[in-house]
């Protein structure tokens, strides 16, 4: 049982460090990024199992992070109103070809970064976008100012 409680409190500690982390810097990881959570995952590992290393450990302790996700997931989808902590929500970083300064700030994007997503989308310039999304996942969508055949 000591495995499952140690389990739960790093899910939840896990969980509120991805919310403060920031949806952008988790989509795009870096070579050292990756390293980093390989690490961490040791960690981890170490901190809830405690040097156990049986069968039952290992499986109490996949077995709850899985039940935990699982049950954040229905939580998220039975519930609309825990949605926007469980998920976050879209947040608008360019309305009209106007950069949101602060939306960009709080969420650590800078108008280097914008500039280069909207050029992988084949999208020359922000005056060009009417919006653009910071969407649950860290991508960005883009909505181009002249939209043909759609009446929004």
């Amino acid at each position: 049982m000591d495995i499952v409680i140690r389990s739960a409190a790093v899910f939840v500690a896990i969980y509120v460090l991805t919310r403060v982390v920031g949806r952008r810097e988790l989509s795009s990881m870096e070579p050292f990024d990756l390293i980093l959570l390989v690490v961490i995952g040791d960690l981890i590992q170490q901190g809830v199992t405690q040097s156990d290393y049986s069968i039952s450990g290992t499986f109490l302790a996949v077995a709850t992070f899985a039940l935990l996700t699982v049950g954040a997931s229905y939580l998220s989808f039975r519930f609309r109103r825990l949605r926007p902590a469980l998920d976050g929500e879209p947040i608008v970083l360019v309305e009209h070809g106007r950069p949101i300064e602060g939306n960009l700030r709080r969420e650590r994007i800078t108008m280097e970064e914008l500039a280069a997503e909207a050029r992988l989308q084949q999208i020359a310039s922000i005056d060009e976008v009417r919006w653009a999304v910071l969407e649950t996942n860290g991508s960005i969508s883009f909505i181009p100012a002249q939209q043909s055949g759609s009446s929004s």
